[in-house]
Parts: C-alpha cells; structure tokens; sequence
C-alpha cells in the first residue's frame, strides 16, 4: 500500500481510537462532585414557585434546637461535630460528619450536640412553599 494511502487510513481511525481514551482519562484541575445522599422523599412543595433556603447552623456543647416540625423535608449536612436528632416515635439518629441526613416533615423532633467538649456546626438545606416558615414550633 503507497504511504500516502497508508497516511490518509491512520489521519482517518486515529480519532476514533484516540477520542475514547481520552475522554475516559483523569481531568487534572477540574472538580469533580462527590455524592453525599441520594435520597428519593415524598412531600416536596408543589406549587409553581418555591422558596430555597440554605442555612448553617452552629451547636455548642449541649445546644439543642427547640421542638419543632417542618412542612416540607429538611437536608442536614453536619460540617462538624456530631449532629443528634429525636423524632417522634423513632429511635434517635446520629450524624456525623460530611454524612448528610433527610429530616422528614411533619414530624415533632429536637435537635442536640450532645458532645461535652466539641462544637457542632451543620448546613441545612430546606425547600418549602415561599411563605412557609423554616420550622413550626411544638408544644
């Protein structure tokens, strides 16, 4: 086969052997996400407009959260520090951190830091009809 035909083959599959590899190699400086929770909740806000709203929230040693209910499910994700939650008429659950938790709506819970010594701060991310109140005080 004359070299130039030989060229001509090469300049027209080398791109098609060299694109595939390339895209399947490490982009070095570019972010790549992390997935903390992948969660499929019920009860999000259906109206047409919604209000999204993310919070941080700092506990010191032995803080807690007043008892409260949400409309809508709240996402915490604990930064640091060690993250308490009480729901009613379940057990309590612990979240660490970058561990992330769905708090469910409509259900009575109290928040803590129940560690002696270490500060808890968490990000909260919530998404509810935009007149509704972040949470509902209980009695």
């Amino acid at each position: 086969m004359p070299s130039a035909v030989l060229r001509a083959l090469a300049a027209m599959l080398l791109p098609s052997v060299i694109v595939p590899v390339l895209a399947q190699a490490p982009h070095h400086g570019l972010a790549k996400p992390h997935e903390v929770l992948s969660q499929v909740v019920d009860q999000m806000p259906r109206g047409e407009r919604q209000r999204v709203r993310v919070l941080t929230a700092s506990f010191q040693p032995g803080d807690r959260t007043v008892l409260h209910t949400h409309r809508s499910p709240v996402t915490v994700y604990v930064l640091e520090g060690e993250f308490t939650l009480e729901l009613d008429g379940r057990p309590p659950v612990v979240v660490g951190p970058g561990q992330a938790y769905v708090e469910p709506p409509h259900v009575k819970m109290v928040g803590y830091n129940r560690k002696a010594a270490e500060p808890l701060k968490v990000l909260i991310f919530y998404v509810s009809e935009p007149d509704a109140p972040f949470l509902d005080p209980s009695h």
